[in-house]
């Protein structure tokens, strides 16, 4: 005997036997002349806060104690500017006497002002609504903004927001839409998490444990670009792993700038060809890896294409194009070099290069060659060989030719990688 848990077909139920589960859910529910309803588990939420930074409560009460709410000609109800934040137990609005006097001056002596503010989260449940039609001072957000911005393609955020933000947002959203003031159900069409950046001691960053890194100071020492790109470079943004702080990244990153500094002392007349492709072949890994969100690999193309130019040299469009897909990821170390090239625009205001289509293919290839699993040497072929053209390579080889004196029992080839020989 066992419950099974997804759907199925009814037996020895009576007369909902043979039925499957949805059809028989309502006529169970129909013959117990019951009703569907959906639970939903969301806690109650408390908006209600003793404290200053947060929206003020747009509610007064007249002497007798009633609750009023403040009409709209004297909204927004802002907050008062004489607070004093030292702890007494009391919320620091009810210290204020500057919205004390507001109150009365409005609605008369013995009217008081709610002292209370709104949880922050309530800001941070509609705030996109907000940020689409700033300048609106008739509506909170209008319909013609949210029909050309809403909903939010893609939203990142941090795992420890899944639960509260996340959720509410989400549910003040719907709350809105059934009430006709939002014109789209869900705030957000697309989700990413990201992970955490620890401290250096492999633990959440916290006062209390002294491993804290402040970022600003690390500015300072090495740069706003090299922190940025540090950040970067960590790891695939998508991906909730957690991350040390490392120091020696963070150095690392910037003797990289260093060298992208100096590469202007590498510029040449005529470059090689295999340069010119190793340009198109950074660009289309950096604009695709960026497009996915995977800019440690984008950062590591570009680390690539460094190391060749210093040992090869580039020409001054080669140079001008690399520091135009280095400039997402190094802002201002690319707009000072941009503006030494002459150039009289921004770069960020530029156009992003396209890649070649004909410089993205290598006309040969190197590929490894193992028997039986172990690696043995190499051979030179066409980019466009087949398993039977690299074979027919490998029997020509001088020495791995001798290797092959009998039919192989099977072949294993990745195309212009490897091939695995199985004698």
């Amino acid at each position: 005997e066992f419950a099974l848990t997804v759907s199925g077909v009814l037996m020895n139920s009576d007369a909902f036997t043979g039925l499957d589960s949805d059809t028989a859910k309502e006529k169970i529910v129909e013959k117990a002349k019951g009703e569907f309803i959906n639970t939903y588990r969301l806690r109650d939420w408390s908006i209600g806060r003793q404290r200053y930074w947060g929206v003020p409560i747009p509610i007064v009460y007249d002497p007798g104690g009633n609750a009023h709410p403040i009409p709209k000609e004297h909204l927004p109800w802002t907050l008062p500017t004489d607070v004093d934040f030292i702890p007494t137990g009391v919320a620091p609005l009810a210290k204020s006497v500057e919205l004390k006097d507001r109150t009365e001056r409005i609605f008369g002596k013995g009217w008081t002002p709610e002292v209370e503010t709104m949880d922050t989260f309530v800001d941070s449940s509609w705030y996109f609504l907000r940020y689409i039609d700033t300048a609106n001072d008739q509506e909170f957000s209008s319909t013609p903004a949210q029909e050309k911005w809403m909903p939010v393609d893609t939203y990142f955020g941090g795992a420890e927001h899944t639960t509260m933000h996340l959720l509410y947002s989400r549910f003040w959203q719907k709350a809105l839409y059934d009430l006709k003031l939002v014109s789209t159900p869900e705030p957000y069409v697309r989700r990413i998490n990201r992970g955490l950046v620890l401290g250096p001691d492999g633990n959440k960053m916290s006062k209390s444990k002294g491993n804290v890194i402040d970022p600003d100071a690390v500015v300072v020492q090495l740069g706003a670009d090299t922190v940025k790109m540090y950040l970067a470079f960590m790891g695939p943004y998508g991906e909730t792993s957690n991350y040390p702080w490392d120091l020696g990244g963070v150095v690392g990153l910037r003797r990289f700038l260093e060298r992208v500094y100096g590469l202007s002392e590498h510029i040449i007349d005529i470059e090689t060809l295999e340069t010119t492709k190793l340009l198109h072949k950074t660009i289309a890994k950096v604009s695709t890896d960026i497009e996915v969100y995977k800019f440690n690999t984008a950062i590591s193309s570009l680390m690539i294409f460094i190391n060749h130019a210093e040992k090869f040299g580039v020409t001054k469009n080669t140079y001008a194009t690399f520091l135009r897909i280095l400039a997402p990821f190094a802002p201002h170390l690319t707009e000072e070099l941009w503006k030494e090239t002459g150039a009289g625009n921004s770069i960020h205001s530029s156009d992003w290069p396209l890649p070649e289509e004909g410089m993205l293919h290598d006309e040969t290839v190197t590929v490894s060659v193992q028997f039986d699993g172990k690696m043995r040497g190499l051979v030179i072929v066409d980019a466009s060989a087949s398993e039977a053209d690299v074979l027919d390579a490998v029997r020509a080889h001088p020495e791995l030719g001798g290797r092959m004196v009998t039919d192989p029992k099977r072949v294993i080839y990745i195309q212009n990688k490897i091939i695995n020989i199985i004698i």
